[in-house]
C-alpha cells in the first residue's frame, strides 16, 4: 500500500511541476493531505497484517463501527472528487486557475482518519483520479501552447484536395477519448494534436508546415530475395503450434504427406527450369479457429464433424511453405495484432506501421476480425488480402452498393474485393480463383496391390455423422444396395449404435486417415447420399480406386430453394452433390443418377459390378497441380497497382480499321489480333477467346460449351465498343452502366451496354434479355486454373 501510494504521490507532484509556482500553492494542501492519507493507511495496514497483499480484498473487520463509518465518509468524498474530476475534464473554457482551484476544494476534503478495509476499491479510485488529472494537465498545456501564439498554426486548413479535414476535426472533437489508440498516437485532446493525427498518421488533412516535415517520408522497399524450394518440415510443424485437437489434425496431415510434397517439389523445380522466384511475406491468419470466432470445429475433429476445411488449410500452409516463402502463422487475435502492427484499443487506428507482409491468407471470420482490429488500413491494404472461400463469392454479392441496391446483399460478401481475391476449393466460380487441396496419390507398388485386394461387393458409405443418414428414402436405394453389396460405414459414436444407421450395415466408426484409406482400397463401391456438398472424400476414394455413386438434383439446389445455400454469395445451381466430380471426371469413375428412380440405382448397382476402373487422381489435385497453381498466383496476380486505362491513346484501331479481334482459323470464335496493341495482363492477351453467349445463358455456360473457361480478368479487353462489331451485333447505342451481366447485347432494342464498374466483371449471372459478351481462354491440361501459356 506504501508503494502504491507513493508511486501515485511521485506522479502527481512530477504533473503539479508543469504549473506556475502560485498554483502549487493552491493544490498543494490537498494533494498532500491525501498522500499523506495513503501512505500513514498503508503503514497501519502493513503493520497490522505484513504478510497480506495490499491488493487483498478481505472479509474480516479490523476496526469497530466508528472505523467503518470512517470508511463510508472516505468513499462519498472520493465520489465527489470524481464527479469533480469528471466535469473538470469536459469543460474546454474553464481557466486552468479555477479547475486547479476545484481539484484542491475537493482534496482539502480528505483528512488522514480511520482505518481503511476496502483498500483494492480505493486504490482504483486513486488511479482514476490519476487518469483524470493528467487528462486536465494535458489541456492546460495544449491551451498554454494557444496563449503562446500556436493558436494559427492549429486552424482548419481550407485545402480542396481534403474536403473531409474539417468533418474529421469535428469528430475526433467529440470522439477523441472513445479509443485508447488516440492517445497512443499522441492526440491529448488539443486541435494541434488532432491535426497532427489526421495529416501523419491517417490522410484528410494536408501536411502540417510547423511540423518541419518538408517532404514525406518514404520507406525503401525490402530487397527482394529468392524463394528457394524447402523440403524439410520442421519449421513448419513448429510455427502451426498446438492446443486444439484442429491444429493436431493439421498436423498430422502434414507429416503424412510430407514426402509427397517434397518429391512435387523437385519436379515443378525442373519444370520451372531453376527460374528466379521472389520470395513474399505472407501472413495466414485462421479465422475460424480463433476462440473469438468460436472454433466449432476443434471439438468436433474427434467426433465425426467436418474436415474438409481444416484439410485444405493444411494443404495451403504446406504449399506455401514448400514453395520457400516466409511464412508467419496466426490463429489468435493476440497473434494477430503483433503480426500487423494494431495499436492499443478498440481498432479504431491504423496500423502503427506499414504492413509487414505482402498477402495475407485468410477466410470471411479472419476478415471480419481484420475489419474491427486495423481501422482504416484494412481499406488501405485490402489488396494483399486473399479470402479462402469454400463456395465462392460472386461479383454481385461482392460489391456493397450492387448489393445492396439490387437485393444480393447477404451476411457475407459485400467486401469490394476484387473477385479473384476469393480462392475457393473447387473450380466451380471462375470469377474467383481456385485454390484447393491435395489427395494422395499412389506410387505403382500401391496401385498393383489396390488391383489385388479389390473387393467386388463392397461398399463405402459418405458420411460421418449420423445426421447424414437422415435421407428421406434412403430405407429403399440402401435396400437394392444391399441385395448386391455388403455395406461398410464409418458413422462416429460413443456408447451405443446411432439409430439412423440400418442393421445390416457394417459400422467401423470413426476412423483415422491411414485405415481409412485401407478401407477405401478395398471397397469398389463410394456412395453418397447427397450431403455434405463438394467436400475432399470423393476425390480420396476415386484416387484409391473407387467409383463414386452419387445422387442427382433436379432441380439443382441453390440459395433459392434449399436452407444450406441461403445466405451464401453465389447464385450458382449445384446440379448433384459434387458437381466437381460430375463435370471434370465423370464416368466410369464417376456415375450421377436419380436415386428416387429404382431401376436406373438397381442398373447402375449392376454396371458398377461388370466394370473395373484404375485410381484416379486430377493433376489439379496432386501436390505439383497445387504448388503449380499457387505459384502461379502468387507470381502474376497482382490487385495493388492500378491497371494502364484501356483501350490506350495510341491504339490504331481507336480512329479506323483494322479491329484488334480477328477470327481463329477455321473457327466463329474471335481471339486479340497479334498487330493490335499490347497490354501487360496475366493471363496474358494470347489466351483470349471473344464469343457472345445465348440468351438466358451465363458466359460460364458460353465458355464451357466452347471447350474453354470464362476469365473474369480479361474482362476490361472486351468492355469496348469495338467488341460488338466485331461480333456482327449491330448496336443502335452504346451505353456504360453498373450492372453485373455487362458487356451485354440486347437485341430487342439494339441496344449495346458496357460495364462501368470493374468489381463488376463476372462470369456468372444470366437473363432473357441479353447475349452476353464473354472472354473465355484455352487451359492446361489437367490445370484448368491456368492457360496455356501462364506459367
Amino acid at each position: 500500500m506504501i508503494a502504491a501510494s507513493s508511486d501515485l504521490c511521485i506522479m502527481v507532484r512530477r504533473c503539479l511541476l508543469t504549473f506556475k509556482p502560485f498554483r502549487i500553492f493552491v493544490v498543494g494542501i490537498g494533494f498532500f493531505s491525501l498522500c499523506f492519507l495513503m501512505t500513514s493507511l498503508g503503514g497501519q495496514f502493513s503493520a497490522k497484517r505484513p504478510g497480506d497483499s495490499p491488493f487483498t480484498v478481505r472479509a474480516e473487520v479490523f476496526g469497530g463501527q466508528e472505523s467503518r463509518g470512517v470508511l463510508r465518509k472516505i468513499s462519498e468524498m472520493l465520489e465527489v472528487i470524481m464527479k469533480r474530476m469528471d466535469a473538470l475534464s469536459k469543460l474546454g473554457n474553464t481557466t486552468d486557475s479555477h479547475r486547479l482551484d476545484e481539484l484542491s476544494s475537493a482534496l482539502d476534503r480528505i483528512q488522514p482518519i480511520g482505518l481503511l478495509e476496502r483498500i483494492q476499491a480505493i486504490a482504483q479510485n486513486m488511479s482514476d483520479m490519476a487518469v483524470r488529472v493528467e487528462q486536465i494537465l494535458q489541456r492546460s498545456m495544449a491551451s498554454d501552447r494557444v496563449k503562446d501564439g500556436t493558436l494559427g498554426q492549429c486552424e482548419i486548413p481550407k485545402d480542396p484536395r481534403y474536403p473531409d479535414c474539417p468533418s474529421k476535426m469535428n469528430w475526433m472533437r467529440a470522439r477523441w477519448t472513445s479509443d485508447p489508440c488516440y492517445t497512443f498516437y499522441g492526440v491529448d485532446g488539443s486541435d494541434c494534436s488532432f491535426l497532427v493525427y489526421l495529416s501523419e498518421v491517417e490522410w484528410f488533412c494536408p501536411p502540417l508546415a510547423w511540423r518541419n516535415q518538408t517532404t514525406t517520408p518514404t520507406l525503401k522497399p525490402l530487397p527482394k530475395r529468392q524463394a528457394v524450394f524447402q523440403s524439410d518440415i520442421g519449421a513448419l510443424l513448429e510455427q502451426v503450434g498446438a492446443g486444439k485437437e484442429s491444429l493436431s489434425f493439421m498436423k498430422r496431415r502434414i507429416r503424412r504427406m510430407a514426402a509427397q510434397w517434397a518429391s512435387a517439389a523437385r519436379r515443378l523445380d525442373d519444370k520451372l527450369r531453376n527460374h528466379w522466384r521472389e520470395q513474399k511475406r505472407i501472413l495466414v491468419h485462421v479465422g475460424f479457429l480463433t476462440e473469438e470466432s468460436g472454433d466449432v470445429f476443434s471439438p468436433k475433429v474427434l467426433k465425426g464433424g467436418p474436415l474438409g476445411e481444416m484439410v485444405q488449410w493444411a494443404d495451403i500452409l504446406t504449399a506455401l511453405h514448400v514453395l520457400g516463402h516466409n511464412l508467419k502463422i496466426s490463429v489468435s487475435l493476440k497473434e494477430l495484432h503483433g503480426s500487423l502492427g494494431v495499436p492499443p484499443g478498440r481498432g479504431s487506428c491504423p496500423l502503427t506501421g506499414p504492413l509487414p507482409f505482402d498477402l495475407i491468407y485468410t477466410d470471411y471470420h479472419g476478415l471480419q476480425q481484420m475489419k474491427q482490429h486495423m481501422g482504416l488500413s484494412l481499406r488501405k491494404h485490402k489488396c494483399h488480402i486473399r479470402v479462402i472461400d469454400t463456395f465462392g463469392t460472386e461479383p454481385a454479392y461482392n460489391h456493397e452498393e450492387y448489393a445492396t441496391r439490387h437485393g444480393y446483399r447477404t451476411n457475407w460478401g459485400y467486401w469490394n474485393l476484387h473477385g479473384q481475391q476469393y480462392m475457393t476449393m473447387f473450380p466451380h466460380t471462375p470469377d474467383n480463383s481456385f485454390m484447393g487441396f491435395v489427395a494422395e496419390e499412389l506410387n505403382e507398388t500401391e496401385r498393383l496391390n489396390i488391383q489385388r485386394n479389390k473387393v467386388n461387393n463392397m461398399a463405402v458409405v459418405y458420411g460421418k455423422e449420423a445426421s447424414m443418414w437422415k435421407l428421406q428414402g434412403k430405407e429403399k436405394f440402401l435396400a437394392i444396395l444391399n441385395r448386391y453389396m455388403e455395406i461398410h460405414g464409418t458413422v462416429y459414436y460413443e456408447a451405443q449404435r446411432p439409430p439412423e444407421v440400418p442393421a445390416f450395415v457394417k459400422n467401423h466408426g470413426l476412423l483415422p486417415q491411414p485405415e481409412l484409406q485401407q478401407l477405401l482400397r478395398k471397397a469398389k463401391l463410394f456412395i453418397g447420399f447427397g450431403f455434405p456438398y463438394e467436400g475432399p472424400a470423393p476425390l480420396e476414394a476415386i484416387a484409391n480406386g473407387c467409383i463414386f455413386l452419387q445422387p442427382k438434383f433436379n432441380p439443382p439446389h441453390s440459395s433459392l430453394n434449399h436452407d444450406f445455400f441461403r445466405g451464401k454469395p453465389t447464385s450458382r445451381k449445384v446440379s448433384s452433390q459434387h458437381p466437381y466430380a460430375e463435370q471434370y471426371i465423370g464416368r466410369p469413375h464417376v456415375i450421377t443418377i436419380d436415386f428416387n428412380n429404382s431401376e436406373e440405382f438397381d442398373a447402375a448397382i449392376r454396371e458398377i459390378m461388370r466394370i473395373n476402373v484404375q485410381p484416379f487422381l486430377p493433376y489439379e489435385y496432386t501436390c505439383e497441380g497445387m504448388l503449380e497453381r499457387v505459384h502461379a498466383y502468387i507470381q502474376n496476380q497482382d490487385f495493388c497497382s492500378p491497371e494502364a486505362p484501356f483501350p490506350p491513346v495510341n491504339s490504331s484501331w481507336l480512329s479506323s480499321p483494322p479491329s484488334p479481334f480477328v477470327l481463329l482459323p477455321n473457327s466463329s470464335i474471335l481471339t486479340w489480333a497479334s498487330n493490335a496493341s499490347s497490354c501487360p495482363s496475366w493471363p496474358p492477351l494470347s489466351a483470349l477467346r471473344l464469343l457472345a453467349s445465348l440468351e438466358g445463358q451465363s458466359c460460364v455456360t458460353a465458355c464451357q460449351s466452347a471447350g474453354l473457361i470464362c476469365e473474369p480478368a480479361l474482362y476490361r479487353f472486351i468492355n469496348i465498343k469495338e467488341a460488338f462489331s466485331a461480333l456482327d451485333l449491330q448496336c443502335d447505342g452504346v451505353e456504360s452502366e453498373m450492372n453485373h451481366l455487362f458487356p451485354a447485347f440486347s437485341a430487342e432494342h439494339a441496344e449495346c451496354s458496357l460495364q462501368q464498374d470493374p468489381l463488376l466483371f463476372s462470369c456468372a449471372g444470366s437473363s432473357a434479355k441479353y447475349q452476353r459478351l464473354c472472354p473465355c481462354r484455352d487451359y492446361r491440361n489437367g490445370q484448368v486454373a491456368l492457360c496455356r501459356d501462364c506459367l
